[in-house]
């Protein structure tokens, strides 16, 4: 087994940051992390999956890959917080994370800062269901409904019971969405409702708006049919809204979700089997909004991707 040093030092030596994942002490580490938060036995299987689902995304984005663009570092605790997480890179239309990149501005030693490249794992709406399911949390939610101009809609909260009332009525010509609603099962089976009208994503897109002054609001508020909001993009932003006053899930420190926050947690990126601990890379000053290298945000996923940080839930 290499030292701790030498691993550093082959893991920011690589051409290609698919090496880091085939590297031995990273498929170690990836096993024991797995194994120590959701089982003995199941981080072997879990590695030989996710290491071939990580290096399909490295191929099919190149910039991901460059250890020029993407620190080999960032790649190494993007991985293993895929243990951390128990989550899949499985492409699918409820796919539970996906792999981005963001570029940090970093102290340079004297004084100012550069901007440097990493790569983050992100957790979907559907993944953080998953979670918070796993978790206990919630017996089960349904998927998100986009309710249409046309259809038959009242959302009620009496006494703090809320239900719906809801009639689809088609054809939806118009292709105006007035509103979205989620349904949860507690686990004492009591039913709770996330609802969002236009007013609550046009005041969204505001926000976005004024955030993000040089490029203006996220141009998925307006890109679905009509100049109206993405259909995709608001279902994401009602399973986020949903959970704003749950309980938080554990994820890896090179993760983002809806909550954006960080936790004192395990140092599950350290030892790589050598009782070292590995010194993560300088916090960073500040994110660059809605702009990663390589594209604009919203192109990099299989899916779509969300601004952070608007209203505290996604």
């Amino acid at each position: 087994m290499a030292d701790i040093a030498s691993t550093l030092e082959r893991l920011n030596q690589v051409s290609n940051n698919a090496e880091v994942v085939d590297n031995p002490d990273v498929r170690e580490r990836f096993i024991t992390v797995h194994d120590t938060l959701w089982g003995d036995g199941t981080g072997l299987a879990a590695y030989e999956k996710e290491s071939i689902n990580f290096k399909r995304i490295l191929s099919e984005k190149s910039y991901l890959a460059n250890p020029r663009l993407v620190t080999p570092f960032s790649v190494f605790t993007s991985f293993i917080d895929l243990a951390v997480s128990g989550l899949t890179l499985d492409p699918s239309a409820r796919a539970q994370c996906y792999i981005l990149p963001r570029r940090y501005a970093v102290p340079d030693g004297n004084g100012g800062s550069v901007w440097e490249g990493r790569c983050t794992l992100q957790i979907s709406g559907y993944g953080e269901i998953f979670m918070r399911e796993r978790a206990g949390q919630i017996a089960h939610a349904d998927n998100p409904v986009l309710v249409y101009a046309e259809d038959e809609f009242a959302f009620y909260d009496r006494g703090g019971q809320k239900s719906v009332n809801y009639v689809c009525k088609l054809p939806h010509d118009s292709k105006r969405i007035v509103a979205g609603f989620m349904k949860i099962t507690r686990n004492d089976g009591t039913i709770d409702y996330a609802v969002m009208f236009q007013e609550d994503w046009e005041r969204l897109q505001k926000y976005s708006e004024k955030n993000n002054k040089k490029d203006g609001a996220n141009e998925l508020y307006t890109s679905g049919e009509g100049n109206t909001i993405d259909p995709g993009f608001l279902m994401a932003k009602i399973i986020k809204h949903a959970f704003r006053t749950y309980p938080k899930v554990r994820i890896g420190k090179a993760s983002t979700m809806e909550t954006d926050h960080t936790e004192d947690e395990m140092d599950f990126y350290g030892n790589l089997g050598t009782g070292t601990t590995i010194q993560p890379q300088p916090q960073p000053k500040k994110e660059e909004p809605a702009q990663p290298f390589g594209g604009p945000a919203n192109n990099l996923s299989q899916g779509v991707t969300v601004e952070v940080g608007e209203d505290g839930a996604f």
